[in-house]
């Protein structure tokens, strides 16, 4: 097993500015603001040679009056990082000084932690033993260890005493950077992308409130189910970009779009209960550019009138046919209704992910596709289209050769990516056509084993 070190304290202490330092990543969201972090994140770092796991966590105490019901669910994620830790590094603010939360927080610290290890952060003024000397009257075991994790000062020092302390581990322990399938969670704020995957994963491992903007970072959720490995990503909310202010929400969009990039599925949420918006409809839109396999889960659909329900399908079927290759689940995902049925989905994709496409195979369907639907003429001129190969595979593009493909319109490239979709038997993976034109460059070369000898003439016999 990895070692496991939880990163906890007061917000804006530089808890994420550590894990990121210790990562030697950038995936914790930082900001110079209390209660940035909210949810667990998960990083793999290498100290000393060695792996160990790394957990970032949200900021115990210090919230806003307004934030209470945010700020107790944030703490009970944090104390849960606590009591599977092997290690606790308890950052507190050195240029802020001692204050009464610390005070507070040793007395529930110190009994939930294995090796509670007290870190004075921003140490970065020279004189970190007159930084550091107050905070002794913690009665920390283990420090206090003056750090800075913006830069870097102190941070071998200490990590040498929190290694000596933790279980061995082998390189065999290292987890795959991809373990499996990543999926992606994408959606408006509020739609219920992290209810969805507590429900997938069966435990309250992301944070989930009535409020929009509650995920801040896109956080990964590595797990296993029935044997198979999978990695579910939530998102933060995206909005439309005319109404994101905040900096903050502009870095968290970010970050969405980029897992959205990196997802091998999306899974496009959609609030059953709203009509559907613009916004649903540009979230979708940019997982058909990017060329992803797509599930659309129509949340919330339990307590919904028939006409309701009837009214939703109607806009779906309507709205989003150029995502005619997805596929949709009506789920609800506070009481579980329809959820496992999105594994199945997410496991049929996964197989067509995997699917291995010679060019003659390519070529026959596309013969068949001709002969069933002959494309247009163009100024009294058929087009032909002779023969296809495989162009990519992430996403899968088949390119076509011919003549006058140039003119081939949008419907006609639509007909033949869902033929060839139905043929090869694929599930919710878009297939981009593209056609090339012009002669075939071989057309009339042959082999130099296949040219002709030429024959020599025979004498003719001279006459006695």
């Amino acid at each position: 097993m990895i070692p496991l070190i939880a990163i906890v304290g007061r917000p804006n202490v530089g808890k994420s500015t550590l894990f990121n330092r210790l990562t030697r990543s950038r995936d914790a969201l930082v900001a110079d603001r209390a209660g940035i972090t909210r949810d667990r994140i998960y990083g793999l770092a290498h100290i000393h040679d060695r792996p160990v796991m790394i957990v970032d966590t949200g900021g115990l105490g210090d919230f806003e009056t307004d934030d209470r019901e945010v700020a107790d669910l944030v703490s009970r994620q944090s104390l849960h990082a606590i009591q599977e830790a092997d290690a606790v590094l308890w950052l507190v603010d050195g240029r802020a000084g001692l204050t009464a939360t610390d005070e507070s927080l040793a007395g529930e610290l110190r009994p939930l932690a294995r090796d509670l290890f007290l870190v004075v952060n921003k140490c970065d003024s020279g004189n970190t033993d007159m930084l550091s000397a107050e905070f002794h009257a913690l009665g920390a075991a283990n420090g206090p260890h003056p750090v800075s994790a913006q830069r870097g000062d102190g941070i071998a020092e200490l990590m040498d005493a929190v290694m000596s302390t933790l279980p061995g581990a082998t390189t065999e322990d290292i987890p795959e950077t991809h373990p499996g399938l990543r999926v992606s969670v994408i959606g408006r704020p509020n739609v219920g992308k992290s209810t969805l995957i507590n429900r997938m994963i069966g435990d309250e491992r992301m944070l989930t409130f009535d409020q929009p903007g509650t995920t801040r970072d896109a956080v990964a959720v590595p797990f296993e189910r029935q044997g198979k490995q999978y990695v579910l990503i939530d998102t933060a909310g995206v909005r439309r970009r005319s109404r994101i202010e905040d900096p903050v929400e502009k870095f968290s969009t970010i970050k969405s779009l980029r897992a959205m990039e990196e997802a091998q599925i999306v899974i496009a949420v959609i609030d059953a209960r709203e009509a559907l918006t613009e916004q649903d409809l540009n979230l979708v839109g940019l997982t058909v550019e990017l060329g992803k396999p797509l599930i659309i889960a129509v949340n919330k659909w339990d307590g919904l009138e028939q006409e309701q329900r009837l009214r939703i399908r109607d806009q779906i079927d309507r709205k989003l046919a150029f995502a005619d290759y997805a596929c949709i689940h009506y789920i609800s995902a506070l009481h579980g209704s329809g959820v496992g049925d999105i594994f199945d989905t997410i496991n049929l994709i996964g197989r067509s992910l995997e699917v291995r496409i010679s060019p003659s195979q390519l070529t026959d369907i596309l013969a068949n596709a001709v002969q069933q639907h002959q494309p247009p003429m163009i100024r009294g001129r058929r087009i032909k289209l002779r023969y296809a190969h495989l162009g990519g595979h992430d996403p899968i593009r088949i390119i076509i050769h011919g003549n006058q493909t140039q003119h081939v319109p949008d419907s006609y490239r639509r007909y033949l990516a869902g033929y060839f979709r139905r043929q090869l038997k694929l599930t919710g993976i878009p297939i981009l056509i593209q056609f090339k034109y012009g002669e075939n460059p071989y057309r009339g070369k042959t082999k130099p084993s296949e040219k002709k000898k030429t024959r020599r003439r025979p004498h003719a016999k001279g006459k006695n």
